[in-house]
Formats: structure tokens, C-alpha cells, sequence
């Protein structure tokens, strides 16, 4: 039996303390370079180079394997080539003011614009009503009422000479032209029109009738040069407005006349206020809402549509931008529009358009997360939208639409990469079932969560570390910390050649190491204290292996460790609590007997089994049959479970274990129950790897110890995981006491021998087994119930 044991140099793989060029990392070089990620950089940097529609990237790969930090750092040193993205304004629409309109500047010049807009209008607010105030403006103002008066006199003349036909005179008065009669040549008083019968009053009205008819074309003749007075008037007005604008507004048009966006807008506004010169007079109007007097000024409400929104001013970067969206809200992502509560109504204008981080990154990078954004479905569909038609809209989706004027502002053309971070899971769904992302994200990069134990990259973590030491001001580690720190990262990845890549494990026990040598008063970090980081953190987190044991201890949960039975054996399974994992034994049980009914899994009939344990129990059917029942029919029925058991069990890592309790009642051999048994099985009878072989060897040698160490006690793990094994000290040392055992076997043939004591059996030249093995034993059982079948039918 003695060559299967493991030995001693297979069961962890050390690090030489002498592999790193310094004694300490005060003496190494530091570095932040990503460690074992090559497939992931080169396809990072790989989309990140590609300026084409479509190839956004996706980032997949678990947690704490650096997928967010360094797609944020490579990003960021892509966008450092790249010019910054230029600056936008939102400006009033003077022909459709719905739609305000989208202004791109070069970088640093919208706030320059913006700045220059508000000057010209505070000029104008202060020019426009000098001009209409000036003396210039005054005697061109009478000179044309003079002309104009004298018109309306010469005709006011003409009528009056008729109506001194009819005894009546027209006199000129705020309410227009109207006629009065006259009585010895003077206008008649109240008196003695109150005096007149009834019949004079008649005549004297269809007398004002008659003369009102005749009067009717003089009268028509007055109103069209007071008409012609005030349109003259109007233009005297606005040639003084265009005067103060050709002197303000047309250098700025000059200015900005490369811009043909800006050009346009400048005409218009200056076409704008000549209509509009009013509201730069200051005047306040009064104005009935509900039946309650406000005042709105109109000044105020004329100037807001002049006022520059400076939507996005990129002034300040120097490069292309890369933003980290952590909260990609719908409003974050794409902007919205503010209102203002006025008089318990919404209103909102062009400067209330705010913008979104979409627009921070425009000309840049963006970062998301993926569960995140897939947490809005709007969000998710409005992202995919844009990228498609390549355009930023700002709108809002729900809220004060309905019972508010609302703004359709010109859409902002997007220019952007996009970067998800995710796990494969979501990858594989949206790519399967989300046509848009397959034609999107084109581009995947995996970061992997292990990488290979060679000398580079060991010197790499080396540098890793002395980083973390500068960065995070933590004491040194000389070399046999570090050498620590290797070993634990093996274990991490559960391989001997292999290294962890989810560095955030690696830091939380560099943080913790540095704190125990503080509390140990020690100024270098050793081996020593990284040991304590790695034990302390396991005590933190193993109160329930800790309740486990005890129940064995005391015998609630039963865990036989000596003596044989038959049908009985332990298995191990692994039980994960988050920041922890811990081997639990678990007995299980056989019993077989005559019978049709084949392999009864209890767990499965309770519905307290997965697919992959139902798999694994299956197979035992078509073990039994291939090695046992070629010439006669297999007939039995045999219960498996695990006993104790009260929730659900699947994995197929006990699948070896069950038949080899399954061959201990055929045979009615015992097992001994001082080896516990780990492995999977095919249908040939070949072992399989597992996971977690570690913590199921550590788990069970913890109850081993519990109940005495005495040298038989052991554990059956496959062959093809001694490349796994990476145990603790403690383990290793009662390897080497020869107080705990430790075997790794290819076949069923070879665990049951170890099991039982007995061989297993071969096939002689008569295709038969060996008398007296267990195979022989086994198949003579199964031929005896194959029998019995035949006599009860």
C-alpha cells in the first residue's frame, strides 16, 4: 500500500527565499505592471487601438483579478495620445425654440464664447437704451412727428371745413376722432343737449350720421398717417438698434466667422433683438395669472434666451478624457433637463440642459459596469441607441413631460469607446440573446485568475509587493515574507505551478501582515507574521467548521476514524462560506440486497440532489455492469446516501467514494474507517480530479487529530491532484511523523485495496477474477442475484 503514498516533497511546493535579488523590498524595484495577464493586455490594448463603429470592448474575468484598475490604467494611456475633446454650448433656437441648438467650439473656446456673448449683451442692455435716449435719435424722432403732425392737421383741416357745413367740429382726443355739434358757433355743453326735446336730438343725430358718412375717407386718411408714423417710427428705432448691434455684435461675428455654426447663431440673435429691442428698455409689465397680480420683467425673460449655455467646457483636460461611471443611472449616463417651479407651473430654456458622463468621456473612454447599467433596461437600450446611430440625445424619459413645456434639444454627435466590465456569465446571455451587443462589443478580454509559478513572474509579485510597501507607506518584507506570500499565492490557485491572479487577496494579506508586525513591535515583515495574517484571517471566518467539529467531538454528527465496517465509508466535501472554505467528512452508507430496482440514490429521491451528484451515481450503474454482468443480467437494488445530511448535496467529487461502499457490501468486506476518500469516477473505473483537495485534507486531518493521531489514519485522493496539493505546515509534519497518510490512486482497483487490505483482483485467462479478491467476491454476489431473479419471477 506503501506505494501510493504521496511523498513528502509532492505535498506543498516551497519557494526559495534566495529567487529574489534583494533581502528586503526596501531594495527591490517597485512596480504596478499587471502581472499574467498577457492574453488580457493584448486584447485590451488591442480594441483600445481600433478607431472603428463597433468595436467597444468587454472585460470579463472574476473579482480582484485587476480588471477594473488596469483597464482604467491601459485606457488612460491611450487617451493620453489623444487630443482633448472639444467644447460644447447649448444655444437658443430663434426660429424653433423647442429645439435648442448644439454649438461644438475647439477646446478652451466655449467659455471664451460664452464670456463674449455676455459681455456684447450687457453692453447692449445698457447701449440700446442710450441710443433710443440720445439727442441724435430725439431730432430725427421730432423731425419725423413734425412731418407727420402736419400731414394729420392739414386733413383734420379738410374735415372740419365739411363739418362746418353740418354746424359740427372734429376734435383730435384719445380715443380717436370725433365729432362735435356746435351751437352759436361754439361746441354744445352737456346742459343744453339735455335741454333739447326729442325731436331736436333726432335731427341733430342724423345730421352726425350724415356728416360721419361724408367723414369716413378723412377719417381713414388720419389713421393711415399715424399708421405711417408708426411704422416710420418703428424703423427710425431699429436703424438705432442695428447701429449699437453693427457696433457690439458684428466684431463678434468676425471673430467666430470660421465657426459657421456660431455665425448663424450671432445673425439670428442679432435679427432677434431688433425685433425685441423692448426688453432691453427695462420696462416691467404686469401681467394676470388666476386672478392674482405678479409682476414678470420682461428684460429678464428677453434676456434669457441670449445666454450661452456652456454645456461642456473640456478647458481644463489636456488629453482625451477616461471616465469611471460607478452609478450609470439613465440621468448620469445621458443628462437631462432641470425645470424651475414658477407660479406652481414647470418651465425650463435651454440653459437647464445638463449634461450626462457620456458626455464627460465624448472624444474619449468610458468605463462601466456592466450589472450596473443592466439594471435599468432603458438605460441599457438608450446606450445601445446611441452607439448605433452614434448621436448623444438629451431627453428626459420620465417625470415632468406631461404637465410642462418640454425642450427637444439638437442631438451632440458621440465619439466614444466603451468599456463593460463583467463576468463571462453575462457575456455568454447577451451575446446569445442580444443581437445589438453581439455587433457592439466586438472585442473580449479576459482576465484569467491564475497564471504560471515561473521565475518572472515570482520576481514580478516580488516588485508587486515592494510597490504596495512605497505606496501604502508599510514596512518592509525582507525575503522569507515574500517567499510566504508565493506559497499562499500557489494556494490560492490551487496548483503547484500555477500563481494567483486576484491580487486583491494578495493585498489584504500584505495590509494585514504589516499589522501584526506594528502589534509585534517589528520593523521588517517576516514569514512569521505573514503566517499569522493568513491563520488570524482563517480564524475570523471559521466559526462554522469550528461548530462542525464540535458536533463530531461530541458525537452529534457520527465520523467513525477506526475500526471496519462494511458499507460504510467517509467522504469529504467542501463547504464555502465566502472569504472561507473548509473540508467536511461525511459518512456515507450502502446497503445492497436482491432486487430489480439497480442504484437508489436516497438523496435524489428526497429532491436534496443536484444533476452533476445524480450524474455521478448513475455512473456506478454502467461501472458494474461493463466490469461484472458481461455474460449474466445486472439485478440488484442498492441504497446510497449521505448520511446526516439535511440540505442539498451535488458535485460528482464522491462519486468514487459511494462505489467503493457500494463494493464493500457486494464483497462484504469491510472498509477502514480511518481513510477518508475524495474522487470522482468514469465509467471505466478511472479516478478523476476534484476541487478543493486541500481543505478536504485539511478538514479531515483536523477531526483525525481530534480523535488521536495514530498513524493509520489517512486520506485517498486522486492521482492527477497531487499537482494541487499545497497544505499547511501542520499537515506536512505529521506526514513526515508518519501520523497521517496521505495516498493518491489512478483506478477504483487501487482505492479499494487501500481500503480493504485485499487485492482488488484480476481477470485470469478464463475471464475470470481471482477467488478470494474483491472484485471475484463482488461479481459472484451480483451472478447470485441474477440468479435469484430468475427463480422469483
Amino acid at each position: 500500500m506503501d506505494n501510493y503514498l504521496v511523498s513528502l516533497d509532492k505535498l506543498k511546493k516551497k519557494c526559495d527565499c534566495e529567487v529574489f535579488e534583494s533581502k528586503t523590498t526596501e531594495d527591490l524595484s517597485t512596480s504596478r505592471e499587471l502581472i499574467g495577464q498577457d492574453r488580457a493586455m493584448e486584447a485590451l490594448k488591442y480594441g483600445l487601438s481600433i478607431s472603428r463603429k463597433g468595436y467597444n470592448i468587454y472585460v470579463s474575468g472574476f473579482t480582484g483579478t485587476g480588471r477594473n484598475s488596469y483597464s482604467h490604467l491601459v485606457t488612460k494611456k491611450f487617451a493620453d495620445k489623444k487630443d482633448a475633446p472639444k467644447d460644447w454650448c447649448y444655444v437658443y433656437n430663434f426660429k424653433k425654440p423647442s429645439s435648442p441648438k448644439a454649438i461644438s467650439l475647439k477646446t478652451g473656446q466655449g467659455k471664451l464664447f460664452k464670456k463674449d456673448v455676455d459681455t456684447v449683451i450687457k453692453k447692449l442692455v445698457l447701449e440700446i437704451p442710450k441710443a433710443l435716449d440720445s439727442k441724435e435719435y430725439e431730432n430725427s424722432r421730432n423731425l419725423t412727428y413734425t412731418v407727420y403732425q402736419k400731414k394729420a392737421k392739414n386733413i383734420l383741416a379738410e374735415l372740419n371745413d365739411l363739418a362746418n357745413e353740418y354746424n359740427f367740429v372734429f376734435r383730435q382726443t384719445e380715443n380717436g376722432i370725433l365729432s362735435i355739434p356746435l351751437k352759436d358757433g361754439k361746441p354744445i355743453t352737456d346742459e343744453e343737449l339735455n335741454n333739447m326735446s326729442k325731436e331736436e336730438i333726432e335731427a341733430l343725430t342724423n345730421t352726425s350720421n350724415e356728416l360721419n358718412h361724408k367723414a369716413y375717407d378723412y377719417v381713414r386718411r388720419i389713421k393711415k398717417v399715424e399708421n405711417d408714423f408708426n411704422t416710420e417710427m418703428k424703423k427710425l428705432k431699429e436703424s438705432k438698434v442695428i447701429e449699437v448691434l453693427d457696433q457690439y455684435v458684428t466684431p463678434l461675428i468676425e471673430k467666430y466667422d470660421e465657426n459657421q455654426k456660431i455665425r448663424e447663431y450671432l445673425n439670428d440673435m442679432k435679427d432677434d433683438i431688433v425685433k425685441n429691442y423692448e426688453g432691453f428698455l427695462g420696462k416691467d409689465n404686469e401681467r394676470q395669472v388666476q386672478g392674482f397680480p405678479f409682476m414678470i420683467n420682461s428684460e429678464e425673460d428677453t434676456m434669457k434666451r441670449y445666454e450661452i449655455n456652456l454645456f461642456m467646457d473640456n478647458s481644463y483636460k489636456k488629453k482625451a478624457p477616461v471616465v469611471k461611471e460607478m452609478n450609470p443611472t439613465y440621468y448620469n449616463l445621458f443628462g437631462k433637463i432641470d425645470y424651475i417651479n414658477q407660479f406652481g407651473g414647470y418651465k425650463t430654456d435651454h440653459t437647464q440642459i445638463k449634461p450626462g458622463s457620456l458626455h464627460e468621456a465624448n472624444g474619449g473612454y468610458i468605463i462601466l459596469q456592466v450589472k450596473d447599467i443592466l439594471q435599468s433596461g432603458k438605460t441599457w437600450e438608450s446606450l445601445k441607441r446611441a452607439l448605433i446611430t452614434e448621436q448623444l440625445k438629451v431627453e428626459n424619459i420620465t417625470g415632468l413631460n406631461i404637465i410642462s413645456e418640454t425642450l427637444s434639444p439638437e442631438p451632440i454627435p458621440l465619439d466614444i469607446k466603451v468599456i463593460l466590465i463583467g463576468d463571462f456569465k453575462i457575456y455568454q446571455l447577451l451575446y446569445n440573446y442580444d443581437d445589438d451587443f453581439k455587433k457592439l462589443f466586438k472585442i473580449r478580454t479576459d482576465f484569467d485568475i491564475e497564471m504560471d509559478r515561473n521565475l518572472e513572474n515570482i520576481r514580478k509579485i516580488g516588485s508587486f509587493v515592494a510597490y504596495q510597501c512605497k505606496e501604502q507607506n508599510l514596512k518592509p518584507f525582507d525575503n522569507t515574507g515574500l517567499a510566504t506570500i508565493i506559497e499562499y499565492s500557489s494556494r490560492l490557485a490551487a496548483h503547484q505551478d500555477k500563481l494567483t491572479a486576484r491580487f486583491n487577496d494578495l493585498v489584504e494579506i500584505i495590509y494585514e501582515a504589516d499589522q501584526w508586525a506594528n502589534i509585534r513591535d517589528k520593523s521588517i515583515v517576516t514569514k512569521d507574521e505573514v503566517n499569522i495574517a493568513i491563520e488570524k484571517r482563517d480564524f475570523r471566518n471559521n466559526i462554522h467548521e469550528e461548530k462542525m467539529t464540535e458536533a463530531i467531538e461530541s458525537g452529534i454528527i457520527i465520523i467513525d476514524t477506526k475500526g471496519e465496517k462494511i458499507g460504510e465509508i467517509n467522504g469529504l466535501s467542501v463547504v464555502n462560506i465566502g472569504q472561507y472554505m473548509f473540508g467536511r467528512p461525511n459518512k456515507i452508507t450502502v446497503n445492497t440486497f436482491a432486487g430489480k430496482e439497480g442504484i437508489i440514490n436516497i438523496e435524489r429521491e428526497v429532491k436534496q440532489s443536484g444533476s452533476i451528484h445524480d450524474k455521478g451515481v448513475l455512473i456506478l450503474g454502467g461501472y458494474l455492469g461493463e466490469k461484472y454482468a458481461k455474460d449474466f443480467p445486472l439485478t440488484l437494488t442498492a441504497s446510497i446516501t449521505f448520511e446526516q445530511s439535511y440540505g442539498g448535496i451535488d458535485g460528482d467529487s464522491a462519486s468514487s467514494t459511494e462505489l467503493y461502499a457500494l463494493l464493500s457490501s457486494l464483497s462484504g468486506k469491510p472498509i477502514k474507517q480511518s481513510i477518508a476518500v475524495t474522487g470522482s469516477v468514469n465509467q471505466k473505473g478511472f479516478i478523476q480530479p476534484i476541487g478543493g483537495v486541500n481543505e478536504k485534507i485539511e478538514g479531515y486531518y483536523k477531526i483525525c487529530k481530534l480523535k488521536g493521531l495514530t498513524g493509520e489514519k489517512g486520506i485517498i485522493i486522486p492521482h492527477q491532484n497531487i499537482q494541487n496539493l499545497m497544505l499547511k505546515d501542520e499537515v506536512i509534519e505529521a506526514v513526515r511523523n508518519n501520523k497521517f497518510r496521505i495516498y493518491a490512486v489512478r483506478t477504483i482497483d487501487e482505492g479499494i485495496e487501500i481500503l480493504t487490505r485485499i487485492k482488488a483482483g484480476k481477470l485470469n485467462n478464463n475471464n475470470q477474477y481471482e477467488k478470494g479478491t474483491i472484485n471475484y467476491l463482488v461479481q459472484e454476489k451480483l451472478r447470485n442475484y441474477a440468479e435469484l431473479s430468475k427463480s422469483y419471477k
